[in-house]
């Protein structure tokens, strides 16, 4: 296996085709992946994240803390922990500055975070556990607060379950509630490692 830096054209296309997300992150930068049989297998890519203050938890700055946002893979490669195992050796080499990597597995998909145990991440928590999300289920299908939020602005309409409700034509409505995402922690140096130990719990085990 062989990972390289991956042109954008190859994280649209990984993330839009290998991941559950079917977005692509702003503000990114990845790695290609091939098995041994030089195969493409798809990206692994990191970025700052959607939160502007991902380091001030943790008393570092801007640039310092970067967040792995997808594994998109299709499945040829021989194991993920090794591709996501070989991607931190690059982040090491090619961003010396960064001190600590973030990322998150989805309960919602019942993901809990595997890959990060094999590769001895610190599990430091549930983010937003069965609490309301801000997206909504309408019809059965779930939608993003930010798509409605959109939509409503042209008609200078809030956000409510009632106009929801009348925007849509349906009473199939309700606030999303999520299970949560599991928070893991990659440190790359003793001052985030101390950090890291102070924070970590037992690895959460799969949900029935």
């Amino acid at each position: 296996m062989k990972l390289e830096k991956a042109s954008y054209k190859a994280i649209k296309y990984a993330c839009l085709n290998f991941h559950y997300a079917k977005s692509v992150p702003v503000n990114c930068f990845g790695y290609s992946v091939f098995n041994d049989k030089d195969e493409w297998c798809g990206v692994i890519v990191y970025g700052h994240g959607s939160n502007n203050n991902i380091a001030k938890p943790f008393g570092l700055k801007i640039g310092e803390v970067l967040e792995l946002v997808r594994v998109a893979l299709n499945g040829k490669q021989e194991f993920t922990s090794k591709a996501v195992a070989m991607s931190l050796k690059l982040i090491k080499k090619d961003i010396p500055l960064c001190k600590l990597v973030v990322s998150y597995a989805d309960l919602d998909k019942n993901h809990i975070g595997i890959i990060y145990q094999a590769t001895n991440w610190y599990f430091v928590g549930i983010k937003m556990e069965n609490k309301k999300d801000c997206s909504y289920i309408i019809d059965g299908k779930r939608v993003h607060g930010r798509t409605i939020t959109a939509k409503f602005k042209k008609y200078g309409l809030s956000a409510t379950i009632e106009n929801i409700k009348k925007f849509y034509k349906t009473d199939d409505v309700e606030a999303y509630i999520t299970k949560g995402k599991v928070k893991y922690l990659y440190p790359f140096c003793d001052e985030t490692r101390r950090l890291c130990e102070k924070l970590k719990q037992d690895y959460i085990k799969m949900r029935v």
